[in-house]
């Protein structure tokens, strides 16, 4: 019995082991396949790159400078005080036609330009405008270039304060009534909406929105048809003039912000001649500030930016020269720089805002006006060659821009350019003389859409 029992004992325990070992052996086989490769059976989905048909491309232009204040028994009329040198090219037909100013009854409306796209090719059409004016009420250089329309542009500059006469400039040049939203930040966030009806140009005055506005943003907004927003500025000090310009919507925020063709025509330690204009819109952040000139950093600096409230911050200690400022945020910004040649009677100043990237091929015309000069700028790692061709015709201009670094190439007043590169640049038209100021930066126009990923 002992036997028996001892023999069955011997067997229980080694089913045991055998049990066991069968357990780790799984054990070990499972975490082996595990850790191995497993075959896999994936399919890349199906996807198609299309290309857009390029379309057709239509400018708008500003027109006739507005003089408000004129007429002492109606002081909120407005007459043309000039109308603008105009500088046109295109690549291919182009038609041209007139808004209905709304505001300048008896005044040539300003231009509507339309370039065709032919043979599959995008339209490649540049516009600009100038004026220089001198009298009691408006003297000193505004300049602008005629662009596309938008659904969302910002306008980053101007005041409110004593002296200052800006219009913000709302033009239509589709086919149906455009509905406008101007939200204006500063103290307060007021909203005011209006109706641009089709082929219309009108002005709303900006201290009508932005009362108590010392340092005021628009945000425009257009729904029925996109439009064409510019800031037309004065200032009068005391009862001398001192200065106008003609400042372009600024593009949608972002968390990194280029600016080229930052002119400081003088050397002040105290004055703020070079002043940017910052707002974060969608949450506080704090912006880190690098200022160049010829690849060279001069300054680097942080400010920091409250949601929804717009700061300045004064530039001082440049030498004369053209600069390039970078930005960079954790969150999306707006900007723009005033630049002035003084701050006593007689000066005059410039408003530019952010440039956008640039790649490939596009025109650019240069008004008529003091110094024409091309800023172009490289933020990337690699080196650039910008080919500079004159539009009708003529031997082109290879300019080097090194990586985090910039160029200046003289051009001729009252000519248009062919402008090609081979990295993202950022670039910016100056104007400048005696007491005359003006600039703004280059945009890659949107006849060219990228190609398209369909997922079928």
């Amino acid at each position: 019995m002992t036997q028996n029992r001892a023999v069955r004992v011997v067997a229980t325990g080694a089913r045991l082991l055998v049990g066991v070992a069968v357990v780790v052996g799984c054990v070990l086989g499972v975490s082996a396949a595990v850790a191995l490769p497993w075959p896999e059976i994936a399919r890349e989905p199906a996807q198609v790159a299309v290309t857009p048909t390029p379309g057709d491309t239509t400018l708008v232009c500003t027109g006739d400078f507005r003089a408000v204040g004129r007429n002492a028994e109606n002081a909120a009329q407005q007459v043309s005080a000039g109308t603008p040198d105009f500088t046109v090219d295109s690549s291919g037909p182009r038609e041209s036609s007139e808004l209905v100013s709304a505001d300048l009854p008896d005044t040539p409306g300003p231009q509507r330009l339309v370039g065709s796209a032919e043979r599959g090719e995008a339209a490649l059409i540049a516009a600009a405008e100038s004026i220089s004016l001198e009298s009691t009420d408006l003297s000193g250089l505004a300049a602008a270039p005629c662009r596309e329309t938008r659904t969302e542009s910002w306008l980053v500059g101007g005041t409110v304060q004593t002296g200052t006469n800006d219009l913000i400039i709302l033009s239509n040049p589709g086919d149906v009534t455009a509905t406008a939203t101007l939200v204006v930040y500063g103290i307060d966030q007021t909203a005011t909406t209006t109706l641009i009806p089709a082929g219309t140009q009108l002005s709303v005055p900006l201290a009508s929105i932005a009362a108590g506005a010392q340092e005021p943003i628009v945000r425009i907004t257009a729904a029925g048809a996109p439009v064409r927003a510019v800031l037309q500025s004065s200032l009068i000090r005391t009862l001398d003039p001192s200065g106008i310009d003609l400042q372009d919507s600024a593009p949608a925020p972002r968390s990194e912000l280029s600016f080229a063709g930052v002119q400081v025509v003088s050397k002040s330690e105290d004055t703020g001649l070079t002043v940017m204009r910052l707002m974060a819109t969608d949450q506080a952040t704090r912006a880190r500030i690098t200022v160049r000139s010829g690849g060279a950093e001069v300054q680097q600096f942080n400010v920091p930016l409250e949601a929804t409230t717009p700061t300045e911050v004064s530039v001082d200690g440049l030498d004369a020269g053209v600069y390039s400022i970078e930005i960079d945020a954790d969150a999306p910004l707006v900007g723009a720089v005033r630049q002035t040649t003084g701050v006593g009677p007689g000066s005059d100043f410039a408003w530019t805002p952010a440039a956008e990237a640039i790649r490939g091929e596009i025109l650019v015309a240069v008004p008529n006006g003091p110094g024409p000069r091309l800023h172009l700028v490289n933020t990337q790692d690699a080196d650039a060659k910008v080919t500079l061709t004159p539009a009708d015709g003529g031997d082109g201009e290879e300019i080097f821009v090194p990586a985090h670094g910039d160029a200046v190439a003289d051009v001729s007043a009252d000519t248009a350019y062919s402008l090609s590169t081979d990295q993202q640049i950022q670039a910016a038209v100056t104007l400048s003389g005696t007491d005359e100021l003006a600039g703004w930066p280059l945009s890659p126009g949107t006849a060219a859409q990228p190609p398209i990923i369909v997922y079928p």
